[in-house]
C-alpha cells in the first residue's frame, strides 16, 4: 500500500476527482460545440469529436484505475494480469464490430444482386394475351 498519511490521501483523491470533473466538463463542451449547440452554425467534424471523446475517456479510465482501484500501489505482475485481459476485451469488441460491419455490407450486396436477378426474370409490365 501507499505510505501516504490520511490527509495526503484525501488531498490526492480530491485532486483526482477535480481532474476527472474537469475532463468531464471538457467532454461536454466539446460535444455541445461539435453539434452546434454552443455556437450557432459552428460544427466540428464527427471524427474529431469522436476521437477526442475516446481519448478523454481513456484518460479518465486510466486515472480511475490508477488511483481508485489502487493499481498504482500494486506489484507490476498484478497490474498486468488485470489490464492485459481488459485490453484484449477492447480489441475483441473492435474486431467483432469491424467483422460485423463487413458481413452486413456483403449481405446487402448479395440481397441487391438477388433483387436485380428477380427483376430481370419477372417482366415489369403485364403481357396482354
Amino acid at each position: 500500500m501507499s505510505n501516504l498519511t490520511y490527509e495526503e490521501s484525501k488531498s490526492v483523491a480530491l485532486r483526482i476527482i477535480l481532474l476527472l470533473g474537469a475532463i468531464t466538463v471538457v467532454e461536454v463542451i466539446i460535444a455541445l460545440l461539435g453539434k452546434g449547440y454552443l455556437v450557432s452554425g459552428f460544427y466540428l467534424p464527427h471524427w474529431l469529436v469522436a476521437g477526442t471523446m475516446i481519448i478523454l475517456s481513456f484518460v479518465k479510465a486510466y486515472y480511475i484505475v490508477l488511483e481508485f482501484m489502487h493499481m498504482k500501489y500494486e506489484v507490476p505482475g498484478l497490474v498486468k494480469s488485470v489490464l492485459l485481459p481488459t485490453l484484449l476485451l477492447v480489441w475483441a469488441i473492435i474486431a467483432f464490430m469491424y467483422e460485423g460491419n463487413t458481413w452486413g455490407n456483403k449481405r446487402s450486396l448479395i440481397q441487391n444482386k438477388n433483387k436485380e436477378a428477380i427483376e430481370q426474370v419477372t417482366p415489369s409490365t403485364p403481357v396482354a394475351e
